[in-house]
């Protein structure tokens, strides 16, 4: 497909509403798995934080 100007670009020969819509909710979808993914690292990190802690707790008692 050809265009001869940006607007008809834009208009994606008519088909704009469900082109570009598309690609909005592809990024919206893209941008919310990767919060979700952030979050669920921060706190598989912070899990694994308290575990050591509690794990050298455990370790410095028994050896006192």
């Amino acid at each position: 497909m050809t265009w001869n100007s940006v607007a008809e670009f834009f208009a994606m020969g008519g088909y704009a509403q469900y082109v570009w819509g598309s690609v909005g909710v592809s990024v919206i979808a893209l941008a919310v798995e990767l919060s979700l993914l952030r979050q669920r690292r921060k706190g598989a990190l912070l899990q694994s934080k308290h575990e050591l802690t509690l794990e050298r707790k455990g370790l410095n008692e028994s050896s006192t």
